[in-house]
């Protein structure tokens, strides 16, 4: 930018949402008021600045969280618009990881629906302060009351409106801001592109005053001086209710909420003059803490320009005309282009080659950034999204990010041997810019496995490698991904004894494993005592067992949620290597999977259906065909609102099915909820069928 403005002045928000809720129309409204863009571009003619990719265009959803920086009030203000859509939550979950505030955007009609409670929980993850817009007030049937009291029962959080629409069937006239006590009426001549503010007119002053009053009530614990004016009845100034909210806000106490229509322009501005007065700046979050290596003990870095340099890249994108592409948060110090930097989770020293500012696919040139800054840079080419980037002289290792599992997986192949290295190339830069797409080739059968979050997530994929990368490839049907898991505790002893002339190999192991809970992982513990196992060698075990989990026991599925203990063990002083330890491992894990006996699983999803009521029946009838189990129904307005858990496996073509059975009218949503056991009857069949296919 070419005014630097103080951290304090910096905001990095970013805006999240339930597909179609109109996150990107808001980010394009956003844009255009603060003079970055000088026209609108609209989600349905395909022109939307943020939605930059071809097929972002053609879908009118968005696939890749984009970032950008605009300026405010003087106050600089950086935005990632995330995807709505599920298959795409790991965009949402690294961008919520390096960011300070968020708006979460509501549809007035659909109020709270099943992707906005997977994006609040993501940010109750990283603590992340939040504001609430209510978006689409203009459309039949949007109800702002409704929808505040449906954030607050459905996401538990303490709603606070701090405007409210004045509105004449699905025309907003105006909004009434309760917090100032005035009222912004709209020019309809401009689509409210132009707007009055004045006194609260005598229709709704007495709502207004009311709202007023509740408002003070919901905000004075937060401000001992509000406090006190409140119960003295003494008056109580904007500048001391703004302090309050903002406090609130910050401690995640209250989440205020505005409302508006984006598309129609109305509500917008009051929406950025809330991400200036409550979202946080780079100085109003806790200090990044990480591990210095240098002491292995715990350190923080300030938000400051003169603390050392440390960064999180969070983001991986292959730019077809300067290449690879580096986004990441800055979060103390200042960093150059040229500059030499440490990739401390990889152990790599790196060379900056040049920094950018990004604006969608425009990039503005920056020689020096900050901390504060979101930024990307081009030339490091060992980093991968989570990895900490510091000072050569001061390296500290960042918490890195999770990430789902896949869930899905198709087979992959290329149509021609030009194709090959292609496809190599193409699968390398798509897994490097997306975690949670993952690729494996099958050591029985030599075919390729992609695997991705859902069956859009690897279509989107697969159209981008025959565009982008010009692959020619056919693609299997869907797979799901099965896992495996041990059903209770057992134990094993393994020595592993070659003799082949010359230096023989050697280890002897003894280990217990048991299960864990759903979702814990992997664990690993030593109880080596007295060096039994030089402790060199340890690591070597542990690497055997995960060998053993990966390549599974039962039909080949990778295993999870098992600790393993290492209890003894012997070694020998010519012929013991860490490869020895390592075959040792693996055979001693998959002797005592077997003993401990083992389940298959599959994974069950979350599904939320929305149908009119008289197709109700006929829709739960068929969801039990596919073995969901319906948890429960709610009537919104002349709807059914059906939760089900149901197999994944289940549940593939069913939007074509829903279609049918509801004359286009029904609408649903899946996410991934959990592994469980299958059943027994449908076991043996799932894994004959896999080791078929793998024969």
């Amino acid at each position: 930018m070419s005014v630097r403005v103080p951290i304090s002045r910096i905001r990095n928000i970013g805006i999240m949402a339930h597909i179609d809720a109109g996150k990107t129309t808001l980010t394009e409204r956003i844009l255009y008021y603060t003079g970055r863009l000088h026209r609108l571009g609209e989600v349905h003619d395909g022109a939307a600045t943020m939605d930059w990719m071809d097929q972002e265009r053609e879908r009118g959803i968005t696939i890749t969280s984009a970032a950008t920086t605009s300026d405010w009030k003087d106050h600089q203000i950086n935005i990632i618009d995330t995807p709505g859509h599920v298959d795409f939550t790991m965009e949402v979950e690294r961008s919520l990881r390096v960011l300070d505030g968020a708006i979460a955007v509501f549809c007035g009609v659909g109020g709270v629906e099943p992707q906005s409670e997977t994006v609040w929980r993501q940010a109750d993850r990283y603590s992340v302060p939040r504001i609430a817009f209510v978006n689409k007030m203009d459309r039949v049937g949007a109800n702002f009351r409704e929808t505040v009291q449906m954030i607050r029962e459905r996401l538990g959080t303490r709603a606070l409106p701090i405007v409210f629409p004045v509105k004449t069937g699905d025309i907003i006239h105006s909004l009434v801001d309760i917090v100032e006590m005035k009222e912004i009426t709209y020019v309809e001549e401009t689509l409210g592109a132009t707007f009055n503010i004045h006194d609260v007119s005598p229709d709704v002053l007495e709502r207004a005053e009311i709202e007023h009053g509740h408002m003070i009530e919901e905000v004075a614990e937060f401000d001992d001086e509000l406090m006190h004016r409140y119960l003295e009845g003494e008056p109580i100034s904007t500048e001391m209710l703004k302090r309050a909210i903002r406090k609130g806000t910050l401690q995640n106490e209250i989440v205020p909420v505005l409302c508006g229509a984006a598309f129609k322009n109305k509500g917008v501005q009051r929406l950025l003059d809330a991400v200036v007065d409550y979202l946080p700046s780079p100085l109003d979050v806790p200090p990044i803490t990480g591990e210095d290596l240098k002491t292995t003990e715990e350190v923080t870095r300030e938000p400051s320009p003169e603390a050392p340099f440390s960064a999180l890249a969070f983001k991986i994108v292959t730019d077809p005309y300067i290449g690879r592409l580096t986004y990441m948060r800055i979060y103390s110090g200042t960093l150059a282009s040229g500059q030499k930097v440490r990739n401390t989770s990889r152990d790599k020293n790196e060379r900056i080659g040049r920094l950018v500012r990004m604006h969608a696919d425009k990039r503005e040139e920056e020689k020096e950034v900050r901390a504060g800054d979101i930024v990307a840079a081009v030339g490091l080419k060992t980093v991968k999204t989570g990895d900490s980037i510091c000072a050569s002289d001061e390296p500290v290792l960042l918490e890195s990010m999770h990430f789902p599992e896949p869930v899905i997986s198709v087979a992959i192949e290329p149509r021609s041997r030009p194709d090959e290295e292609k496809l190599a190339k193409a699968l390398e830069g798509l897994s490097d810019e997306d975690p949670t797409f993952q690729v494996k080739v099958d050591a029985e059968t030599g075919q390729t496995l992609i695997s991705g979050m859902g069956e859009l997530h690897l279509d989107i994929l697969v159209e981008r490698m025959r565009r982008e990368f010009k692959v020619s490839a056919n693609v299997g049907s869907p797979e799901v991904a099965y896992r495996e898991r041990i059903s209770r505790p057992a134990g094993t002893r393994m020595r592993f004894v070659r003799q082949s002339g010359g230096r023989g190999q050697f280890a002897d192991v003894k280990i217990e494993i048991e299960p864990l809970k759903s979702g814990a992982g992997f664990e690993f513990v030593n109880k080596i005592v007295g060096g039994s196992i030089p402790r060199e060698y340890i690591p070597a075990v542990e690497a055997g067992a995960k060998d053993a989990m990966q390549g599974g026991i039962l039909a080949g599925f990778p295993m999870i949620d098992v600790r393993v203990t290492l209890v003894d063990g012997s070694s020998h002083d010519v012929d013991s290597s860490e490869i020895a330890f390592r075959t040792a491992g693996s055979m001693a894990f998959k002797e005592a999977a077997r003993k401990a006996g083992i389940e298959l699983l599959e994974p069950l999803m979350d599904v939320e259906i929305i149908v009119p009521s008289q197709y109700l029946g006929d829709v739960v009838g068929e969801l039990s065909s596919r073995r969901a189990k319906v948890g429960g129904m709610l009537q919104k307005g002349d709807s059914q609102v059906i939760s089900a858990l149901a197999p994944l496996k289940e549940m593939f073509g069913y939007a074509t099915t829903l279609r049918s059975l509801t004359q286009g009218r029904g609408i649903y949503s899946m996410q991934f909820g959990r592994y469980d056991a299958v059943p027994t009857s449908l076991e043996e069949e799932i894994i004959k069928a896999h080791r078929g296919a793998t024969v």
